[in-house]
C-alpha cells in the first residue's frame, strides 16, 4: 500500500520536527507529512550507507541501496508495527537488498559470506587525532582510504560485525539481535575482525573510525530528495 505522502503535506506544514522521536515520526509520515519523511530519511542515513557499502563495497551501489531501501520502506510503513526499533527494521530491509544483489551478481557466491548477510534482524578503536590544518586533513583523507580498504578485504561476516560495532558504535547485543546470531558470536568475530585489521592497518595511521563511510552533507539531503520523488511517482502511478 502507497502512502501517499506528497498528496497529504502542505506546504504550510510545521517543519520543526526534528527533536521527535522515530514513532511520532512514523505516525507522521503515515499521515503524509513529508517533513518527517526527511528527518526520517537524515537520521538514519549513515547507518543503512555504512551497513550497504560493507556489504556491497561500491559507494554508488550502497548508496542505490539506500535509496531503494526507504522506499521500500515507506511504500509498506503501515506494516511497521513497532516490534523493533525503526532503525533495526530499516537496516534489515538494507541488508535484504544488499544480500539480493550479491546473489544476482555471484549466484554461486561462499555460503559463509551470505549467510551472515541474509540473517534477521563499542567501543571504538581509538587512533591518536592528527593536528588541524591542511597537510593533518590530507593524512586522515589517506588514513580514512587504508582503512576502508583494508575492511573491505576482511570476509563478510567479520566485515558487517566490526562496521555495526566500531564503526557504527552499536553494542554487541544490538549488533547480534541485527544480524540474527548470539552475542557470543557477535563478540568472537569482532575479535577476529580487530585483530586483522591490526596485522593490516600498523599503528601510525592517524584520524579514526568515526570518520569511515562518511555519508552526509548534500549526499544526505540528496537521498532525501531523491526518495521523495520516487514517492511521487509511486503514488502517482497507483491512481493511473
Amino acid at each position: 500500500m502507497t502512502i501517499e505522502i506528497m498528496r497529504t503535506t502542505s506546504a504550510a506544514a510545521p517543519s520543526d520536527v526534528g527533536g521527535l522521536a522515530d514513532a511520532v515520526l512514523v505516525d507522521l509520515a503515515r499521515q503524509g507529512r513529508e517533513d518527517a519523511v526527511r528527518t526520517l530519511i537524515q537520521r538514519h542515513n549513515r547507518r543503512l550507507f555504512r551497513v550497504a557499502r560493507g556489504r556491497v563495497r561500491d559507494y554508488a551501489e550502497a548508496e542505490d541501496i539506500v535509496q531503494e531501501t526507504y522506499v521500500r520502506a515507506f511504500t509498506h510503513l503501515t506494516t511497521f508495527r513497532g516490534a523493533a526499533e525503526l532503525a533495526t527494521w530499516l537496516t534489515r530491509i538494507a541488508m535484504n537488498e544488499a544480500l539480493g544483489r550479491l546473489r544476482r551478481r555471484r549466484p554461486r557466491a561462499d555460503l559463509a559470506e551470505l549467510e551472515d548477510a541474509g540473517a534477521d534482524d563499542t567501543r571504538v578503536i581509538p587512533f591518536p587525532t592528527a593536528p588541524a590544518g591542511p597537510e593533518a586533513e590530507t593524512s586522515r583523507a589517506e588514513a580514512r582510504r587504508l582503512l576502508e580498504q583494508c575492511i573491505d578485504a576482511l570476509p563478510g561476516h567479520l566485515r558487517l560485525v566490526l562496521i555495526l560495532r566500531d564503526v557504527e558504535g552499536l553494542s554487541a547485543e544490538a549488533t547480534a539481535a541485527q544480524l540474527g546470531i548470539r552475542p557470543e558470536t557477535a563478540k568472537t568475530r569482532l575479535h577476529r575482525a580487530r585483530r586483522r585489521l591490526r596485522d593490516a592497518l600498523a599503528v601510525r595511521l592517524p584520524g579514526g573510525f568515526a570518520d569511515l563511510f562518511p555519508f552526509g552533507g548534500t549526499r544526505c539531503a540528496g537521498m532525501a530528495d531523491r526518495v521523495v520523488l520516487r514517492l511521487r511517482r509511486d503514488a502517482a502511478g497507483s491512481e493511473t
